[in-house]
């Protein structure tokens, strides 16, 4: 007879609240409990994302206009953590001088926070990584974190096609099998209770 698999109830989120928003010349807050940032290019679906994981439809704000997310957005989940939304980069219609800031901004966050534990770093999971997403990896690799891919959109895809995109996506950013890559679909939620569990160990691990 065979064993039933316990089903795994989904992470319910009571409180969470948007505390700090940081503008290019704004001071970095200073927080006490862990925080977890999201990057990626700016159409890869990092606000569904973000929604999705704090069971919210619109506190992280979504647009059909690429690189609404121009500041450094610190959202307190319950009493336990900060999801930190970092300005996206790519297709935002903005003068590379701005795009410069922004990455000085970024790289400012990713030195000076001392509670940052976890990097998020978002990819569109249909199409192979990009050279500047391969930078952006790799500069986040360079400033002392190993990021967690998530494969968006996975809900493009039929089932058969998802290894094989998760392993050239592994492939175009010369990530290592030590490199955790998830699949995840903000309309279906699948792989939303494999990032919490990342998520939950990091924040015990604190504790």
């Amino acid at each position: 007879m065979e064993e039933k698999k316990e089903t795994k109830k989904p992470k319910i989120i009571n409180n969470v609240s948007l505390e700090t928003v940081c503008g290019i010349t704004s001071a970095l807050p200073v927080n006490e409990l862990p925080e977890i940032a999201f990057a990626g290019k700016s159409n890869v679906g990092k606000s569904s994302l973000i929604n999705c994981l704090i069971n919210r439809k619109s506190l992280a704000r979504t647009s059909s206009q690429p690189g609404k997310t121009q500041t450094i957005n610190f959202y307190k989940v319950e009493k336990d953590v900060y999801f930190v939304d970092l300005p996206g980069y790519g297709y935002a219609q903005v003068s590379k001088e701005t795009k410069a800031k922004w990455g000085k901004m970024i790289e400012n966050y990713l030195h000076k926070s001392p509670v940052l534990k976890m990097v998020f770093r978002l990819i569109y999971i249909s199409h192979d990584p990009c050279p500047n997403e391969k930078d952006m990896y790799d500069w986040i690799k360079h400033n002392g974190f190993d990021p967690v891919i998530i494969a968006t959109k996975m809900d493009k895809l039929n089932r058969s096609q998802v290894a094989k995109n998760v392993k050239a996506v592994r492939t175009g950013l010369g990530a290592g099998s030590e490199t955790v890559i998830i699949p995840f679909s903000a309309t279906t939620k699948q792989g939303r209770e494999e990032i919490w569990d990342l998520i939950d160990k990091c924040i015990k691990t604190e504790e």
